[in-house]
């Protein structure tokens, strides 16, 4: 007679056909992941918005945009975005704020950032939209505004009242600015702008997607245009019109140029608005 299986056995044989059934499981929960809107289906058929989701493997939702087949992770590599960080100084007060992952978790919730055109019409948008942030924020150096003010657009109070104490100076990549941002970007992202625009300068993920929420609301549509359009979209008041501040909008341009060819594409044309 054979001999009784010890609970040694019995326990390995329990893991064994467990793990059996995960390796079974894992394909078609990763294919048939069944997330909600605005979340990504993990590689392993879990749900979610992080890196560990819309990262590599991802099988569907709002996966990292695409370039012409390379993910705009792929394009904005760590070598990339920390050679943007690599110029600033070591007292920047963005220099541990701004990370490559907090950009790259912002960008699950705007899918159709870098995502129409050719391969080089996307690596443009992705080389325009840093050009811009690189010079706001003084190669990721700052995160709140020098001169800060009160910025309150009373033209628009009727629908995005300015709240006592608050100011709607310029916070976060793109250095937003004014109630008619703060509080339409706050609706959008889902916070209150108008009541508490310092989160745009205390949480990075909502700083990114405060820049992207106005680039993709005033830019994305323009960049067709060319990079002078963009320039338009985001400061053309003080760099675009009577000849004010060209200094400013020569320094965008260079570093869109920069950008176009690190990443191996011609810039366009219409560069200067």
């Amino acid at each position: 007679m054979a001999n009784s299986p010890t609970p040694t056995m019995i326990l390995a044989a329990a893991l064994a056909l467990v793990l059996a059934l995960l390796a079974a499981v894992s394909p078609a929960a990763a294919h048939n992941c069944g997330c909600g809107p605005g979340l990504c289906c993990s590689k392993y058929g879990y749900c979610g918005t992080t890196s560990a989701y819309c990262g590599e493997g991802c099988k569907s939702g709002p996966c990292w945009g695409s370039t012409g087949g390379a993910s705009v992770a792929s394009v904005v590599t760590k070598a990339f975005f920390n050679g943007i960080k690599s110029k600033s100084e070591s007292w920047c007060e963005g220099t541990s704020f701004y990370t490559r992952g907090t950009f790259l978790e912002a960008l699950a919730s705007y899918p159709g950032f870098a995502s129409a055109g050719s391969e080089a019409q996307r690596k443009r948008e992705i080389a325009a939209f840093f050009a811009h942030v690189t010079h706001e924020t003084g190669h990721f150096c700052y995160i709140n505004e020098i001169a800060k003010g009160r910025y309150c657009e009373a033209s628009s109070e009727g629908e995005w009242p300015c709240y006592p104490g608050q100011g709607y100076y310029g916070r976060g990549p793109l250095q937003m600015t004014w109630n008619s941002n703060y509080g339409p970007a706050g609706r959008s992202i889902g916070f209150d702008g108008l009541r508490n625009p310092d989160i745009v300068a205390q949480d990075p993920v909502v700083s990114f997607r405060t820049a992207l929420w106005y680039w993709m609301t005033f830019a994305h549509q323009v960049m067709s245009q060319g990079f002078g359009a963009t320039i338009r979209a985001i400061n053309g008041a003080d760099e675009c019109h009577g000849g004010k501040n060209t200094a400013e909008m020569k320094q965008r341009v260079r570093f869109y140029l920069q950008f176009c060819e690190q990443l191996g594409i011609e810039p366009g044309s219409n560069l200067t608005c």
